[in-house]
């Protein structure tokens, strides 16, 4: 399976989701943002990072890059989508998925290993997952607060697109505890936390067995290629 991860400028962590997908067991793909081609991928990967500075709104113009009118076709169409932080954001801005994500409500950056629950696991991105599994990956964000009106929060949570909720501190003032949402058809993920780094043993998260142990990410990206199996 190749997975393209798309580059823009201001992508902070291209090179961390590119060796998520090999470790995985995939191909990664580099995408260019200026370019109109996504070179025959299987699926898709927008990274986390600072596009463009983060000026107007974060993702916002990374979302009218040249490359985003592929992406938006393929979404379309059922390719997977993951958007991971900056990603996130991009995919709401471009429409792919709803609601939108602002200013931490503690108007600050942070970084830190968050708990999660897995809500949804039909995705694309996360039918490697146990219903109600626990996990925690890494979490570095500004902008993390995810927001959306109430009638379309409604929908999110009675059509079960809410595929991740944070646990024990809602670290951005996310409505709902929202870490990560799909679109009604479960090919498009956005979350703000960041798995691809929780996906090597030495580099992740600290758990019970060792230090920098946890790899709970991975799945995120076994996930995909496993579910690409199943529909070959």
């Amino acid at each position: 399976m190749r997975i393209g991860v798309v580059t823009f400028p201001g992508s902070l962590d291209d090179r961390d989701a590119q060796r998520a997908i090999r470790l995985a067991g995939a191909t990664p793909v580099a995408l260019w943002h200026g370019e109109h081609d996504l070179h025959g991928v299987d699926a898709l990967v927008l990274p986390g990072g600072f596009s463009y500075g983060d000026y107007l709104r974060c993702g916002a113009i990374a979302s009218l890059s040249p490359i985003m009118a592929e992406v938006i076709d393929a979404a379309n169409k059922g390719m997977p989508v993951l958007g991971i932080c900056n990603g996130f954001q991009m995919l709401t801005e471009a429409h792919l998925l709803e609601g939108g994500l602002i200013r931490n409500e503690a108007g600050a950056f942070i970084c830190r290993d968050q708990r999660l629950r897995i809500e949804n696991t039909d995705t694309a991105w996360t039918n490697g997952f146990t219903a109600d599994q626990e996990i925690t990956i890494p979490l570095k964000n500004g902008e993390g607060g995810f927001i959306a009106s109430a009638d379309t929060l409604a929908r999110l949570e009675g059509e079960g697109r809410v595929i991740a909720r944070y646990l024990d501190v809602n670290p951005n003032g996310s409505l709902n505890e929202i870490a990560g949402i799909s679109n009604a058809r479960g090919n498009v993920v956005g979350l703000m936390p960041h798995p691809e780094h929780a996906v090597e043993p030495g580099f992740g998260p600290d758990t019970a067995a060792a230090m920098r142990s946890g790899v709970d990410g991975l799945a995120f990206f076994t996930s995909v290629i496993e579910r690409s199996l199943v529909n070959a």
